[in-house]
């Protein structure tokens, strides 16, 4: 999860990060205000905020392999990626999921091509442990199935070696067994493009011929297991593979031409202009070469268009450079503004209404939309993730857009707030819990067929964007009774999906701690006693996994390993913010467990106001794919400072309004805190 070695240091007999008082209530403040100005300087003139989101190598890799498919290479550019890619490779030669992890033998494929393509000799050092890696796996045959249809357009392995995905798909009716409307939208809007690259077999330029030959253990065109077997549906599946490549001649030509036509029909209503298809790097790319591959010339304004919104995922550095998979500015914006808020609510009240008008100008409305297929009579109002992506508004977003809006103070927001509040509890699944973008897409039996190898087709309910919809819905429920039948049945979701440890699943961030932190989030927001078990269990376990030096941390290999959950070898800033946010949701601000992380908090502070934590933070997709989100050091540690300076602020009126006499600098047992009976300047809440 990090990109150097850190040893555990146990730091639990450290003392506060003051001993006084006076200085503890001066370092929370000072830290809690450069935090905030660092975090407003960063604010977009719009009033948006946007960071980084950083993916594995495989992403600038196939941004490089793009470049050769075309035969057009931007030889600066393409250095500057093979410099960033060459400074991520691990020891063992390999190239993770994400930053310290175990290697993959798929994004090791696509560097080692890559970086031969940028002219990297085969036998200088890196590239010979890399190439002995791919080589120990197996070789690029087992790749998975994306790697090796990039290498069948490179003419590196046979069709036979992907699935069998042909355009024909677009014909299917609704009822038939594979249908684009039963599986996620990430899935739909990368699938269709491949559909029509597939099954042309589309070829690459690959104008210096470059192959990887010396990848394979067994020649390419002699290999005979690029599929593995794991269960009887799979077999079938596989089964049905072997028929349709048989039966392809059998398509009459008018149908074919009829679903060649109606894929590009599809994607180019969602081209979504210079945000591109989906939103998201792989689909943009496949709508791209898909244009070119059906004669659409270069200057067509949708080709040009579709080729800006790739180019807009560069971060290009002085010596380096990578490619975003996508943009987060709603997500970024919104949790900016919730820890703003709870920073300093009145003070930072410009920067707030800039936000604000930014987002309510990008909030949905009766633009044409997927989810409107299982819900043709519901109102629009969500929120996409990207600056633009209207056919995709996501519901753990719109939740969290919202509820900042609820939570604000800042005037006109209330025909936002509820039309999005409406349309979260239109996007209820039937078990009551809530996907990312669609309802009840929990076909699962569609995991087995051989182009789902990675098991990330669907998009079920989870716990996180779950928790955030009850938060939601629990805020804004007062004098808006029609809200609680949805919230009632999402809190029997939650209360289902509680692990026998007591924590929850995080489908969206890493892991078990991001699930609990948004499960108690959204909880106390409800009526529910803070002596549910829904709460003391949760609790229990988050102290249960603190670290000896008061952090907590979490390794994504706890999607691998569940014995793994809620550990790791050292603490970071944002899980820490994470858990301790969860505790005070909890009712544990007093507690030694919430001190301690403070301080871990505190002591891990940077000159410049913000955190540095060299880790990714969150699952595109568990086991498969996983993110770097930049702004989470940045504003989820000043949002717990804040919390936590307010509730003891909270916590100090409220004795000194029931006439308790203080001593300064009285430790109470009950609380643990230094600094728990004394006022601390700076709430403006």
């Amino acid at each position: 999860m990090f990109n150097e070695t850190n040893s555990e240091i146990n730091t639990g007999n450290i003392s506060s990060s003051s001993n006084t008082v006076n200085n503890y209530a001066f370092d929370l403040n000072r830290a809690i205000s450069k935090a905030q100005d660092k975090l407003l300087s960063l604010q977009d003139k719009d009033g948006y905020w946007v960071f980084e989101l950083e993916a594995d190598c495989s992403i600038p890799s196939e941004y490089i392999m793009m470049m050769h498919y075309l035969g057009e290479i931007d030889e600066p550019l393409q250095a500057k990626i093979a410099n960033y890619l060459r400074s991520r490779q691990s020891e063992d030669g390999s190239y993770p999921l994400f930053t310290g992890g175990a290697g993959d033998l798929s994004c090791s494929v696509k560097v080692y091509f890559a970086l031969k393509m940028t002219g990297d000799a085969i036998d200088a050092p890196h590239m010979t442990r890399l190439r002995n890696y791919i080589l120990s796996r197996g070789g690029a045959a087992k790749a998975n199935v994306f790697t090796r249809i990039a290498l069948a357009t490179f003419e590196q392995l046979p069709w036979r070696g992907v699935p069998y995905i042909p355009v024909e798909i677009m014909l299917f009716p609704s009822w038939f067994p594979f249908h684009l409307d039963k599986v996620s939208y990430w899935s739909r809007t990368v699938m269709v493009p491949l559909f029509i690259l597939c099954t042309l077999k589309a070829t690459a330029k690959n104008p210096n011929n470059i192959n990887i030959l010396e990848l394979f253990v067994t020649h390419p065109d002699e290999e005979k297991h690029y599929f593995p077997e794991r269960t009887t549906l799979n077999r079938i599946f596989l089964g049905l593979d072997k028929l349709g490549r048989v039966t392809r001649p059998l398509i009459p030509k008018k149908a074919h031409r009829l679903a060649v036509e109606k894929a590009k029909d599809w994607f180019v209503e969602r081209l979504n202009g210079e945000d591109g298809l989906g939103g998201i790097f792989p689909a943009m790319v496949g709508s791209y070469e898909a244009m070119l591959l059906l004669g659409m010339p270069k200057d067509h304004p949708h080709v040009v268009t579709a080729r800006k919104a790739i180019d807009k995922l560069l971060v290009i550095n002085e010596h380096d450079a990578y490619c975003q998979p996508c943009l987060s500015p709603v997500w970024d914006t919104a949790l900016a503004a919730l820890a703003l808020q709870e920073a300093d609510k009145t003070g930072n009240s410009q920067s707030l209404t800039r936000a604000y008008d930014w987002l309510k100008s990008k909030q949905l409305s009766d633009e044409p939309g997927d989810w409107r297929i299982s819900k043709p009579d519901l109102e629009g109002g969500g929120w996409a993730f990207q600056f633009e992506n209207p056919h995709y508004p996501d519901v753990d977003d719109t939740a969290v857009v919202a509820f900042a809006m609820a939570e604000s103070n800042v005037p006109n927001l209330d025909e936002s707030i509820h039309r999005a509040t409406r349309w979260i509890v239109g996007m209820q699944s039937k078990n009551g819990g809530y996907g990312a973008f669609d309802v009840d897409n929990t076909n699962y039996y569609l995991n087995e067929i051989p182009f789902a190898d990675h098991g990330a087709l669907l998009d079920p309910p989870t716990s996180d964007v779950s928790a955030r919809c009850a938060m939601l819905m629990a805020r804004v429920a007062q004098d808006h009774a029609e809200y609680l039948p949805a919230l009632e049945r999402t809190i029997d979701y939650i209360r289902s999906e509680q692990e026998q440890d007591g924590s929850w699943f995080g489908r969206w961030g890493t892991n078990y701690i991001y699930g609990t932190w948004s499960v108690l989030l959204g909880l106390e927001q409800t009526s529910l006693p803070k002596n549910d078990p829904l709460y003391t269990k949760a609790a229990h376990w988050l102290k249960s996994v603190q670290r000896g030096d008061g952090g907590w941390g979490e390794d994504n290999y706890s999607y691998h390993d569940l014995s793994q959950s809620g550990k790791y070898r050292f603490s970071t800033a944002f899980q820490t913010a994470w858990a301790v946010l969860a505790l005070m949701a909890a009712g544990e601000a007093h507690s030694h467990e919430v001190k301690a992380g403070i301080d871990f908090i505190l002591r891990n502070q940077k000159a410049d106001g913000v955190w540095n934590d060299e880790c990714f933070t969150a699952p595109g997709f568990p086991k498969v794919f996983y993110l770097k989100y930049h702004g989470y050091d940045k504003f989820f540690p000043l949002w717990a400072l804040a919390r936590y300076r307010n509730e003891l602020n909270r916590h100090t009126d409220s004795r000194l309004a029931s006439g308790m006499h203080t001593i300064p600098g009285d430790r109470h047992a009950s609380s643990g805190l230094a600094c728990d009976i004394h006022t601390i300047p700076g709430d403006k809440n």
